[in-house]
């Protein structure tokens, strides 16, 4: 028999943070001829067996929802799987030495949205994965949402796959430390596949990798309140074709919006293995006059980055704090570029560690126009159009 335990909060009301109930933990079981089809529309609790969510059932994520050691949870292309809002315990949690399948495709991605009728960045959690890769916090450690454990020795790890995914109104917040991102990934090894990923109006950052090893191709982070592309504890991908922007009229913020933070280790900067992460073809776009990103690039606390092909670029009167920032009280951070440009008001560079690699300031590497058409220069930082199967949005200055 495949099984879903759940908790029953019909009763409770839907304003209502959380609640308990004596049917908490109940087991919801699917037929044996189902093949592990999950066809009730609620999920919450633990799948413990390999499931299936279906593309014709809209399904809504009530509470937590964890996908335990030894299961695999598989998502068929088009599915639309919606998030109860306003809960802070609301979000879908791998766990380490689980799987996740989410394989849609560019006609019929998997979409992961709030249920609300006018929903907004923080409606729900968030999408966590943990898995056996590296961390330089150790090989057991717990994640900050979820409550995952995470970290290991195996860097090819595999926590499945995640591709044509849209996640949007991310970014519950837990307390005044710990928020979810977008999809963050705890640990994850580079045998798990990620490629073609959106994710639209986050409360915290877009993604965020703690540790780990797994690369990512194609990432639009639309939207995001605090970085577009985050990384600590030793991360040692390589993100490709990444694109992030913060569209005029979207003014949530953290208090120092960045478009990338890169941490290594805020406690010891030496301690290993050191983030080191590729990053290729990226381009952080600020569209909104009222909200400066606190930098471009925010490059510390140990890490070594490698940036190849990346423009930093503004429209009108927006603009950027600082272009890269190196320089932290708890480590400075060193990053290596080629082939990077800079357009509209960026900032200047505030040297810790080392910068390597000269910045070309031009001023076609991105067109935008008032009637909120954005298209990119070929060649110069993202590719915009792999994106066209989202139907990116953006909004400029009137």
């Amino acid at each position: 028999m495949k099984t879903l335990k759940t908790l029953i909060f019909a009763a409770c009301a839907a304003t209502v943070m959380s609640c308990s109930s004596d049917d908490d933990n109940r087991e919801i079981t699917a037929p044996e001829e189902s093949n592990g089809e999950i066809t009730g529309s609620e999920l919450v609790g633990e799948i413990t067996e390999d499931s299936k969510l279906l593309a014709s059932i809209e399904y809504t994520i009530t509470g937590s929802l964890t996908v335990k050691e030894g299961a695999t949870l598989t998502i068929e292309p088009g599915t639309v799987i919606k998030a109860k809002s306003g809960r802070t315990d609301v979000f879908l949690a791998v766990e380490r030495g689980a799987k996740l399948m989410a394989q849609g495709t560019a006609t019929n991605p998997i979409t992961f949205t709030s249920d609300a009728a006018s929903p907004k960045a923080g409606d729900w959690g968030g999408i966590v994965l943990a898995g056996k890769a590296p961390s330089n916090k150790g090989t057991d450690v717990q994640s900050e949402v979820a409550g995952l454990f995470y970290g290991g020795t195996t860097n090819d790890d595999n926590s499945g796959e995640l591709t044509y995914v849209i996640a949007e109104y991310t970014g519950a917040k837990i307390n005044g430390e710990s928020e979810f991102n977008g999809i963050s990934f705890f640990g994850v090894g580079s045998g798990t596949i990620v490629n073609n990923i959106v994710v639209n109006n986050g409360n915290d950052d877009g993604i965020e990798f703690f540790g780990g090893t797994v690369n990512v191709t194609n990432v639009f982070c639309s939207n995001i309140a605090d970085d577009m592309f985050d990384w600590t504890e030793g991360y040692t991908g390589t993100i490709d074709n990444a694109f992030g922007v913060r569209n005029d009229g979207f003014d949530v913020a953290s208090e120092d919006p960045r478009g990338i933070e890169g941490d290594s280790n805020g406690s010891d900067a030496t301690a290993t293995p050191i983030s080191m992460p590729t990053l290729n073809n990226v381009t952080i776009l600020n569209l909104n006059p009222g909200v400066a990103l606190k930098a471009g690039a925010e490059i510390r606390r140990g890490t070594v980055a490698t940036i190849n092909n990346l423009l930093f670029a503004t429209y009108g009167s927006a603009s950027f704090e600082n272009r890269i920032d190196t320089a932290d009280d708890k480590g400075d951070g060193t990053v290596t570029l080629s082939d990077a440009y800079a357009q509209g008001n960026v900032g200047e560079d505030k040297i810790g560690g080392d910068i390597n690699g000269a910045i070309t300031v031009i001023e076609d590497g991105i067109t935008v126009t008032a009637d909120n058409t954005v298209t990119g220069k070929a060649g110069i930082g993202a590719d915009l159009t792999a994106f066209d199967w989202a139907s990116p949005s953006f909004v400029v200055i009137k």
